[in-house]
């Protein structure tokens, strides 16, 4: 079953949409909003958004959810970012039912949905560099956030160990994930053990 949510500032897209995925087996639409505050509470397999790439927050914790776009014109480039935020189809907005279902059950299962003709752009894209054998730059405040994380700490007590803000602590996650091109934390947490950053 592919948990789905539905994100559209349009009511009435909204609810073309919604009706589209009551009637399609296999799919459970598990919430219906104008943006994607809703998010985090439903935990979707798959979010199919009428929003920009711009309007998506990278993930804090663990992997991010599918992103199925609907008429977003050109945008997202195919670029490392763009897949690194979960990013897996984009579809024009007079996509037809089967296109968008085809691109729901493809995106659920870890695929890319991508025209012929832009596939170039995402293969010779500006990806990072792999990490070199030297420690990655972090700050010491990060490298204490860094450790922290290796403990398994939630950002509320990592704020709390350090003496900041939550806000501030997810400045420093962000910062770390970019630095370290990690997805996730735990990603993370792994580079900084194989570049000694964090020492078991």
């Amino acid at each position: 079953m592919i948990r789905l949510l539905i994100a559209a500032p349009s009511p009435l897209l909204r609810a073309g949409l919604e009706a589209l995925a009551a009637s399609t087996p296999g799919v459970e639409l598990v919430g219906s909003f104008p943006d994607l505050s809703g998010m985090e509470v439903v935990r979707p397999d798959v979010v199919l958004a009428a929003i920009s790439q711009d309007e998506i927050a990278p993930p804090e914790d663990g992997s991010p959810p599918a992103y199925v776009l609907l008429g977003a014109g050109s945008r997202p480039a195919w670029t490392h970012d763009a897949l690194r935020l979960g990013i897996r189809a984009v579809l024009p907005p007079n996509a037809s039912p089967a296109a968008i279902l085809a691109a729901i059950e493809a995106a659920a299962n870890g695929l890319v949905v991508i025209e012929p003709s832009e596939l170039e752009a995402l293969l010779f894209a500006s990806v990072p560099a792999p990490l070199s054998s030297e420690r990655p730059a972090l700050t010491p405040r990060e490298l204490e956030v860094l450790s922290l994380m290796a403990e398994g700490a939630a950002n509320k007590t990592i704020a709390w160990r350090l003496n900041i803000s939550e806000h501030t602590v997810k400045f420093h996650v962000a910062s770390i994930l970019t630095k370290l091109n990690a997805a996730s934390r735990t990603e993370a947490v792994t580079t900084g053990i194989r570049t000694g950053l964090i020492l078991l």
